[in-house]
């Protein structure tokens, strides 16, 4: 079961919790009937992923052969047998198309539909064509939100729009960075990397984390949010700057290489911003008592 649940990347499933943005941004996280609908989104994308992810392992399982450490995936280690892998994606699918039909809706299935057959073409060819790798995977992420906002019927705004596909550039940028110079360490050449250098990421993470920031910005001064939460929620920017700086001093000046996601779990400082923002919000949001 363990190799199964490995192959199936549950530990990614963290990502899938962008599905709740809409309820939680529209303070509306204690209501339990829209938090259900949520709840139903998030294993719907969390199926579909882990099928997305055991394709591209059934893709790549010659090269993660000769990778130092993903020769111990499942696949690759030889642990799960493809015919098994092939049964498991399936029954994933199946089971996602059963959550759709039950809970979800039209646009709920497009949206999924969009995401899955995307993500099929970036396993097999696109994820190999730089620059649009790193927008198909922002694009996944925006879609985690769209289907949390039709799962509820909550409007996405536009500034939410703009700041999680930014957020999500981010991520995919602050990846590739790390596997470049993995792969230079390590000796090993990978054609996804060939439209990217160091100073190229660098510079692009530098503009992304500065248009995130901008984003946020012009997110919490907005007459919308303004009117929507406490004014105060304005000082929550202090968490964001930090949390930023802090990823780019830990990329620049500490030259780690990990992917942001793998960075979160493992620095205290970005940990303790990431909850105090959190509280802030949960505060402004759910607990003021007047504007």
């Amino acid at each position: 079961m363990k190799n199964y649940l490995k192959l199936m990347r549950v530990n990614q499933w963290v990502k899938n919790l962008f599905v709740f943005l809409p309820v939680f941004f529209s303070g509306k996280l204690f209501d339990i009937d829209l938090f259900i609908e949520s709840f139903y989104g998030f294993l719907i994308f969390s199926f579909v992923a882990s099928s997305i992810y055991i394709i591209n392992d059934y893709v790549d399982i010659e090269k993660d052969k000769k990778h130092p450490e993903k020769k111990n995936r499942p696949l690759a280690s030889g642990k799960i047998s493809k015919k098994n892998a092939l049964v498991l994606f399936f029954v994933l699918v199946v089971f996602s198309s059963i959550l759709i039909f039950l809970f979800g809706n039209k646009q709920v299935a497009i949206l999924v539909a969009i995401y899955f057959f995307m993500n099929l073409a970036y396993s097999f060819k696109l994820k190999q064509i730089a620059i649009l790798d790193v927008m198909i995977i922002a694009l996944g992420f925006l879609l985690r939100v769209f289907v949390g906002g039709y799962m509820t019927g909550i409007l996405i705004t536009d500034w939410t729009i703009l700041l999680v596909f930014d957020l999500a550039l981010i991520l995919a940028l602050g990846k590739r960075r790390g596997e470049l110079i993995n792969a230079d360490l390590e000796g090993i050449t990978r054609k996804s990397l060939d439209g990217y250098n160091l100073n190229f990421l660098n510079s692009a993470l530098s503009i992304t984390c500065t248009v995130a920031v901008i984003c946020y910005m012009m997110f919490i001064l907005s007459p919308e949010t303004q009117s929507k939460f406490h004014h105060y929620i304005v000082y929550t920017f202090v968490f964001v700057f930090a949390a930023v700086l802090r990823y780019l001093q830990q990329t620049f000046v500490y030259l780690k290489t990990e992917s942001p996601t793998k960075l979160i779990f493992k620095d205290h400082f970005l940990q303790f911003l990431i909850i105090m923002w959190g509280i802030s919000y949960i505060l402004l949001i759910y607990f003021n008592n007047g504007k």
